[in-house]
């Protein structure tokens, strides 16, 4: 679904909350920016940076690229203590961290991705092992094996939270290849979230 080049006005922009509401069983997050002539454009796929989360597709956010085996409650306040001393220890900021864990495991320590990536930071067990992450089920070890690495991306792309986070999701080499972040739909619907998460993170 893709809605293009509307002008502003108020009837339309309630025909098209409406449009979504009714799609909602298939929906996906609508973006939208305002170009220089005052057109405003929608997407569920985001090519620019300047596309913002208009309305969240909250169902499929909880399922982003794992499969999760979910605990009876979940508290994220629970892993606070780990990722501050973690955040100080490499220098990642917290917010950056949290909403890395709420887009990959929605802070389920349990969680299993159909790859067979784990745990809070879904570490792939290649990477867990690389990392010296000796069991990606527990908290402690997975969340600093984690963020250790996204020092690591952070350094190699030299501060560029977007790229940093792309590499996270779709792996080094494919940010490296594309010189950017990757033309994958996946890919550059979870940097949005995740900037969108930390955003939201810091602003609370």
């Amino acid at each position: 679904m893709h809605i293009r080049k509307l002008h502003i006005s108020v009837l339309l922009m309630l025909q098209i909350c409406l449009l979504v509401w009714i799609a909602r069983p298939a929906a996906a997050d609508i973006y939208r920016y305002e170009d220089n002539d005052g057109i405003i454009h929608f997407t569920d796929a985001p090519t620019d940076k300047r596309f913002k989360v208009f309305m969240r597709d909250l169902k499929k956010d909880k399922q982003l690229r794992t499969k999760l085996h979910l605990a009876r409650s979940v508290n994220a306040a629970d892993y606070d203590q780990i990722i501050s001393k973690c955040a100080t220890k490499y220098g990642v900021n917290p917010s950056l961290i949290k909403a890395v864990i709420q887009a990959e495991s929605g802070y389920n320590p349990n969680a299993i991705s159909r790859k067979g990536a784990s745990g809070l930071m879904q570490l792939m067990p290649e990477t867990a092992r690389s990392l010296k992450v000796s069991n990606s089920f527990d908290p402690k070890d997975n969340v600093e094996g984690g963020v250790r690495y996204l020092r690591f991306l952070l350094d190699t792309f030299r501060g560029d939270v977007s790229l940093a986070v792309a590499a996270y999701n779709a792996g080094l080499s494919k940010v490296a290849k594309y010189g950017g972040i990757p033309p994958y739909n996946e890919t550059r619907t979870y940097v949005n979230r995740v900037l969108s998460y930390m955003q939201t993170y810091q602003a609370n």
